[in-house]
């Protein structure tokens, strides 16, 4: 029975991370296909209304995490499993790998497959402190609408999917918004551009770490 719980919670993250991955990079590859489109509001539209999407549909399975560094995030704050987090990874990385395969075949016109790049000019080093930055509020704001197993209240999918919106509205064209490692890995395998991967792994981590740490100085036992 544990075993099939498990199960389930594994499969809503490969779904709900695909699903994720496959409009929020697929908005931004027709976008850049159409000539601009679907357009940048359009854009940070997709990637806030498909995560409260799946956050409705999979929070009371899995907690919908569909990033791996909010996996790590609620690890480190004692609401998640350590033992648990390989396997979200992986059910996230099965899912948006996928996704960006498909936009691959379904797109081979496309360039960037809505990969994460800072904007030209940016430097790397300040496009990380934005990343950490973006992620640091992501995770605040998910650590207090959450169990770390289990998405809580209705307004739990407002809340994330808003800054989600929020976030990619106003950092989208300097960095592309990443905060989940995983999203852009992905299109990244099938793009080829590994070369700023360091910071989008890196940052979204350290964030989601810091915004526990400093939780728990606010609001004590109730984060961790």
């Amino acid at each position: 029975m544990h075993k099939t719980k498990d199960m389930k919670q594994y499969l809503a993250e490969t779904i709900g991370t695909f699903a994720m991955v496959f409009c929020g990079c697929g908005a931004m590859t027709i976008n850049e296909i159409t000539g601009g489109n679907v357009s940048h509001v359009g854009v940070a539209a997709t990637w806030g209304l498909i995560v409260m999407a799946m956050i409705y549909a999979f929070g009371e399975i899995s907690g919908a995490h569909f990033n791996p560094a909010v996996t790590i995030g609620f690890a480190f704050s004692k609401k998640f499993a350590w033992n648990k987090v390989p396997k979200y990874i992986t059910a996230q990385a099965i899912g948006a790998i996928f996704a960006a395969f498909l936009l691959w075949f379904l797109f081979p016109e496309s360039q960037f497959l809505g990969e994460t790049t800072p904007a030209d000019g940016f430097p790397p080093y300040k496009a990380a402190i934005l990343e950490f930055l973006l992620t640091f509020f992501l995770m605040i704001v998910i650590i207090n609408v959450s169990t770390g197993s289990k998405e809580i209240g209705i307004m739990a999918g407002i809340a994330v999917g808003g800054v989600i919106l929020l976030e990619a509205m106003f950092a989208g064209p300097m960095t592309k918004a990443s905060m989940n490692p995983i999203r852009s890995i992905a299109p990244a395998i099938f793009t080829g551009n590994f070369q700023y991967l360091w910071l989008y792994i890196s940052a979204p981590i350290l964030g989601a770490i810091a915004a526990v740490s400093s939780c728990k100085l606010v609001k004590d036992d109730q984060c961790c």
